[in-house]
């Protein structure tokens, strides 16, 4: 099915409010036309997962994992082999996914509290899509402010349901981990109360409903799972299949939770499937960074393969991440790319595949279309920037060909392994995939080159703003 596409303009955040305006009003006319209409535009589901490390699921590699709903989408689609989330930590890379933004120019340098969050003036996915017509909903984990002009209904999305904080427990639905335990489960807006009831399949259900209510017209889900996130709750029936099998602890919990998923996104799928909308859906599926080792997922259970660290480390094990995108019929089917790509290239790869209206913001995310269509189509990004934190010890990260230089670094799967001397960490990524060996001291010039790289970058950013 062919899906033209709009013209190129862009939109600033107060034309897009008019143009959602003018969509609303001109539906009556479009409704007389529809015969005539050229074929609508594709839907798009953004499935975000929290915490995954970047080898767990077998279509990566993992052989002790049972992931067939991942792997069936990796057989439809395209999967990136160097793919890298925006940040190392949840809430960074979830606005740099939103808005194809580094989180430092959108405004999240770190996770965000009660009182912070994605700026009201910057313009997300949702925004740029309920624009050109779609229904946006996001389900799911939010962890991106709860004040009134950071919530999701603020920030483009029509509908929402989950929770606002960085994690809940999956039956009660409360945030036990730091400050005042309370309740976080809220649908635009509103508490609402469904104890007892596991969240995932809340989240299913929700997002089939909306599926349901709009499948005549594009909509655009955002559906961000919790899940591995801790606390590690997967279904009973995975955690005795992998016990069964002798898989250790704590893999064992963090497998039951990853077959979990799995069996949700499954279901999601069957609902297109069933509607018969899967042809005309695109599919991006991603995780937010690494795999956890914190006291509260056990220190450890996720794997990163050949790759150095876990969750907040700029090494590999932080912020290299699956990723896939299908489209039957329309991309490449069952084809692996290893080029270069980055969460912020979701955004412009959405908006030029759907024919969508571009924000008039500066993105930092590169289309990725040409390396879907072809293999052999180089990367498109020279330089790559990573920065967490604030002041002189945020940890930052610049990736230039093969070259990666890391500024304070952490390795919180082996935190004494770094000494002063690598407060500036230096790999060849071709030669030393598992970051092993600082070549800051070999390779002075090369220090050199990427620390100008990253100071030029970092004078182009905003004043720094707590996180």
């Amino acid at each position: 099915m062919e899906h033209p596409a709009a013209p190129p303009a862009s939109l600033t955040r107060r034309r897009f409010l008019g143009a959602a305006a003018a969509t609303a009003l001109g539906a009556a006319w479009s409704a007389r036309r529809a015969a005539a209409a050229p074929p609508r535009r594709p839907n798009v589901i953004v499935i975000y997962t929290d915490d995954q490390g970047c080898v767990d699921a077998g279509c990566y590699g993992a052989k002790d994992l049972a992931t067939p709903n991942l792997d069936a989408l990796a057989a439809r689609g395209v999967r990136f082999t160097q793919f890298y989330a925006p940040a190392a930590v949840c809430s960074p890379s979830r606005a740099g996914l939103l808005t194809g933004r580094y989180p430092l120019r959108a405004g999240v340098p770190n996770n965000v509290g009660d009182k912070n969050g994605l700026p009201g003036a910057e313009i997300t996915m949702a925004e740029v899509f309920h624009a050109a017509g779609y229904a946006t909903a996001h389900i799911g984990k939010w962890h991106l402010g709860q004040a009134p002009d950071t919530l999701p209904n603020a920030q483009g999305f029509d509908h929402s349901f989950g929770h606002l904080g960085g994690c809940i427990d999956n039956y009660s639905h409360f945030f036990y981990w730091s400050g005042p335990n309370r309740h976080d489960l809220q649908r635009n807006g509103e508490e609402v109360f469904h104890g007892g009831r596991f969240f995932p399949d809340l989240m299913v259900e929700e997002a089939s409903q909306f599926i349901e209510s709009h499948k005549d017209s594009p909509f655009f889900l955002y559906f961000a799972m919790n899940t591995p996130h801790y606390p590690y709750q997967g279904d009973e029936e995975w955690l005795r299949y992998y016990r069964d099998k002798g898989t250790p602890y704590p893999r064992d919990l963090y497998a039951a939770f990853v077959s979990t998923l799995d069996t949700r996104i499954g279901r999601l799928v069957e609902k297109l499937t069933g509607l018969g909308l899967l042809e005309d859906t695109i599919i991006v599926f991603q995780a937010d960074n690494g795999h956890s080792v914190e006291e509260r997922a056990h220190f450890g259970g996720g794997d990163a393969g050949p790759h150095r660290a876990a969750k907040f480390s700029m090494f590999e094990g932080g912020i290299r991440v699956p990723a896939v995108i299908s489209w039957p019929g329309q991309l490449p089917e069952g084809e692996v790319r290893e080029q270069v790509g980055h969460g912020c290239d979701w955004m412009p790869t959405l908006v030029e595949l759907c024919g969508v209206t571009p924000p008039d913001a500066a993105l930092d995310g590169k289309s990725l279309v040409p390396v879907l269509r072809s293999g052999e189509a180089p990367t498109p990004h020279d330089v790559l920037h990573w920065h967490t934190g604030m002041g002189p010890r945020a940890q930052w990260a610049v990736r230039r060909g093969d070259w990666k230089l890391i500024g304070n670094p952490v390795d919180p799967v082996h935190p004494d392994s770094l000494t002063r001397a690598d407060e500036l960490f230096l790999c060849n990524l071709a030669q030393d995939i598992g970051e092993t060996r600082n070549l800051a001291g070999e390779h002075p010039e090369r220090v050199k080159e990427l620390k100008a790289l990253h100071e030029a970058w970092l004078s182009e950013m905003p004043p720094e703003r707590e996180g």
